[in-house]
């Protein structure tokens, strides 16, 4: 890259990225669409000095813990090192032939020369500019920020969480998993757009096929359980909380512990899957001491009929199958294979990995009091038995989900494109 004045001459069509945080999932973001090309050129903000020299960030961005080489994950075992021609001065390195340019001055959205670089589209992956009703010089800022910089579309790797109670959703924010809700986006409409979560997107696909099979009306209410991955927001080590600190145990340390959390993958459900207001559902969250590779256990009530096809295991996995097969993106995936969680790591495309082996259901008889029913007609009653019997099915679904790489990076990835493909046409 020639440097400021070189990238105001960019033709507007030219598709460049800007990824906002270079945390784990700015980072993998960047792995992500180094690897499809999709993008000419890639800015990233950090917003800050690191390390020493490029030379320190180039090895950031090469180097995982988790998934190897940057080098090895795109090309194989044998392949050399992709990042070259560091420029300390302006900023800039070559990976894997795309331009890259690293920004370190500002963190607040606002302030950061989106325009100037030709920057359209922002991928936000701070995990701190979450509320879409915030203003772009709201305090600390916002992710209307990188809008006033310059940028038409902003993508948040997150969801979204207004600060202000009782204040709606802005008209221009949306909330999409690709594949699931997309067909809604409006590029004329919507500037803001979450990308939920890993695990909203994992279970996005495991209810779906459910849902498209049986409706609505014959689930009475789920349950689910994200047996999760440690995320950068948990301690290594114990820690004293901060002042007005009200959930303790996120300052435990992941490494030695199982800590239950909070999720809010049941709110953020209902805003891609608007059916699941009808019916009644939690979901809770259980950290373990893991880098990646995180499991949804499912558990749907279903009400049964006399006579008609017996919801059981088989039933249950010849759906996923079927929506395996039918889904021509590949973000689900149905396997009979006995997995456990580091088969999931780096597992690249879906968003859920039905484990059909462990599917299984129960059906029991609940026995009803016709007499407690106040809206029977008391002649009517007498026509009709006093008790009947109603068969309820109880399932549990199992799906794997890499939290990091495979799955949602990947589904953030092809999200980031749609709407990129709309504004660079």
């Amino acid at each position: 890259m020639a440097g400021t004045e070189g990238v105001k001459m960019i033709s507007k069509n030219k598709p460049i990225l800007g990824i906002n945080g270079l945390g784990r999932i700015g980072k993998l973001t960047l792995w992500n669409h180094i690897g499809r090309k999709y993008f000419s050129e890639i800015v990233v903000n950090i917003g800050r000095k690191a390390g020493t020299n490029m030379e320190d960030i180039a090895l950031y961005i090469e180097k995982d813990s988790t998934y190897g080489s940057l080098h090895q994950y795109l090309h194989g075992y044998r392949a050399k090192r992709i990042i070259e021609n560091l420029d300390e001065a302006k900023g800039t390195m070559l990976i894997d032939g795309i331009p890259v340019t690293i920004l370190r001055e500002t963190r607040n959205p606002r302030n950061i020369p989106w325009r100037e670089y030709g920057v359209r589209v922002v991928v936000e992956a701070t995990g701190t500019f979450k509320d879409p009703a915030a203003l772009p010089d709201a305090k600390g800022g916002s992710s209307r920020g990188h809008i006033e910089a310059g940028a038409e579309k902003v993508v948040v790797s997150a969801p979204f969480k207004i600060k202000e109670k009782g204040l709606a959703m802005p008209e221009d924010a949306a909330t999409i998993v690709i594949g699931i809700n997309d067909d809604t986006y409006d590029h004329t409409k919507h500037h803001i757009i979450s990308a939920a979560s890993c695990t909203t997107t994992c279970l996005a696909y495991m209810i779906k096929p459910l849902l498209n099979y049986f409706g609505p009306q014959k689930i009475l209410n789920a349950s689910m359980s994200t047996v999760h991955a440690a995320t950068g927001t948990q301690e290594v080590l114990d820690r004293l909380p901060s002042a007005g600190a009200t959930d303790l145990r996120k300052n435990r340390s992941i490494m030695n512990n199982i800590i239950l959390t909070t999720t809010g993958a049941a709110k953020t459900l209902e805003l891609v899957i608007p059916e699941m207001k009808q019916i009644g559902f939690s979901a809770e969250s259980v950290r373990i001491p893991i880098s990646t590779g995180s499991l949804i256990i499912l558990v749907v009530t279903f009400s049964d009929e006399m006579g008609g096809p017996t919801i059981n295991r088989t039933l249950l996995n010849n759906i996923y199958r079927d929506a395996e097969q039918k889904g021509k993106r590949g973000y689900i995936k149905y396997t009979d294979e006995q997995n456990v969680s580091s088969d999931i790591i780096g597992y690249f495309g879906p968003a859920a990995i039905i484990e059909g082996h462990e599917t299984h259901t129960r059906t029991a008889f609940i026995t009803l009091d016709i007499s407690k029913f106040s809206t029977i007609p008391a002649e009517s009653l007498k026509h009709l038995p006093s008790n009947i019997e109603i068969p309820i099915t109880q399932a549990v679904i199992y799906g794997w989900y890499d939290n990091e790489l495979g799955s949602y990076t990947n589904m953030l990835g092809d999200l980031t494109a749609k709407v990129a493909s709309m504004v660079y046409q």
